[in-house]
């Protein structure tokens, strides 16, 4: 079966789509989160909407969509309200309010839900997939939701790009200029609990927390600027969420919410290993150049040493520069016309001295380190 085949399917297509927007919200305002260094705020969020499900359920008495969503926005804000209050209140540091409300929050929504599973109301059955999602019970009517949901969020982003910028740089001197520091702070939040909220169906409590951050640090990896990463992000999380929907019509039975987290934690992982700059294999590459300039350093410097009038000061670099950790050093050293290599008097094998391009450029890096500041 094609891609187009897949694609044609009216429910692959739907959660495709709802993985899509799901992606392109999450990308755009986890992008503030983890720049507030708030990365566990949607974990935090998306375990505060547990008790807002099951309110939802309650009040509706059914399974109804809209009112679980609203129930879960309503909770979800709570919390971030909460932690808020617990930061700004108190000397609570901003991940100790977090886990608090996140532990807080979820124990209530596990009180809750265990209430309603044992109330025997049959209209009760699925309602635990939101811990994990539901993709494949997705319908048209709820793609209007989230996208609606989408809209406004992007629609906010566009309107208050500046002031969201700048809160998220620096909240001191926002509000310096005047601007209501604690009101952009409480609509960016809430902007992550709705984008939570659409998720919920999606992935599910458990795992929304990789969908507002993941594409967010990926492509924090490859761009320099707010814009770009903002705009990467969200093409990062669209992109997983429709792989991760494609691969779950292919692989029969396999759960599309986790297979959307791999596939966006499958580009964290690439991102962080290979990202111009800032990938480890970037600085592994960058350790063992600089190792090798270090070694050449002393190299130099050694045989410069042993060119001094001093006896001891000439024995003991003579010894260093006959190290073996430098014959590779000395080697490159010789092809490039540093050092070359003179017979040893009364003794077996060679010796290196420095040539007058060696002895120049030894001198050179000697007064460049002399006059480095202490």
């Amino acid at each position: 079966m094609t891609l187009l085949d897949l694609l044609g399917d009216y429910t692959v297509r739907t959660v495709a789509l709802g993985a899509a927007l799901l992606g392109l919200v999450s990308g755009v305002l986890g992008s503030f989160a983890v720049l507030r260094r708030q990365s566990l705020l949607g974990d935090t969020l998306s375990h505060a909407a547990l008790p807002g499900v099951c309110l939802g359920f309650i009040v509706a008495g059914a399974r109804e969509i809209g009112s679980i969503l609203a129930g879960a926005l309503l909770t979800g804000v709570l919390a971030a309200l909460l932690v808020l209050l617990l930061t700004r209140r108190s000397r609570l540091k901003t991940d100790a309010g977090l886990g608090i409300a996140l532990s807080l929050f979820f124990a209530v929504g596990v009180v809750l839900l265990t209430y309603v599973q044992g109330t025997g109301d049959a209209a009760q059955g699925g309602l635990d997939s939101f811990l994990f999602g539901q993709a494949a019970a997705l319908l048209r009517g709820d793609l209007w939701i989230m996208g609606g949901v989408t809209a406004a969020a992007l629609a906010l982003v566009a309107a208050f790009w500046k002031e969201f910028k700048l809160v998220s740089f620096d909240p001191g001197y926002a509000g310096s200029l005047g601007l209501p520091v604690v009101a952009l702070e409480v609509t960016l939040t809430v902007m992550i609990a709705l984008a939570v909220v659409v998720g919920l169906q999606m992935v599910g409590v458990v795992l929304m927390a990789a969908m507002v951050i993941a594409p967010a640090v990926a492509a924090r990896q490859w761009v320099g600027t707010l814009e770009r990463m903002v705009a990467l992000a969200a093409v990062i999380g669209v992109a997983s969420g429709v792989v991760g929907a494609v691969l779950s019509a292919v692989g029969r039975g396999l759960a599309t919410g986790p297979l959307i987290v791999l596939s966006v934690s499958t580009v964290v992982l690439v991102s962080l290993a290979v990202a111009p700059g800032r990938g480890l294999v970037w600085e592994a590459a960058k350790r063992a150049r600089d190792r090798r300039r270090l070694r050449r350093h002393q190299a130099l410097a050694s045989l410069l040493k042993a060119a001094a009038p001093d006896p001891h000061r000439r024995r003991r670099s003579a010894d260093l520069a006959r190290d073996r950790r430098f014959l590779a050093v000395l080697a490159a050293l010789y092809r490039e016309g540093l050092v070359e290599e003179l017979p040893r008097p009364g003794a077996e094998g060679r010796r290196y001295v420095l040539t007058p391009a060696g002895r120049a450029e030894a001198e050179r890096l000697a007064a460049a380190i002399e006059g480095e500041p202490a």
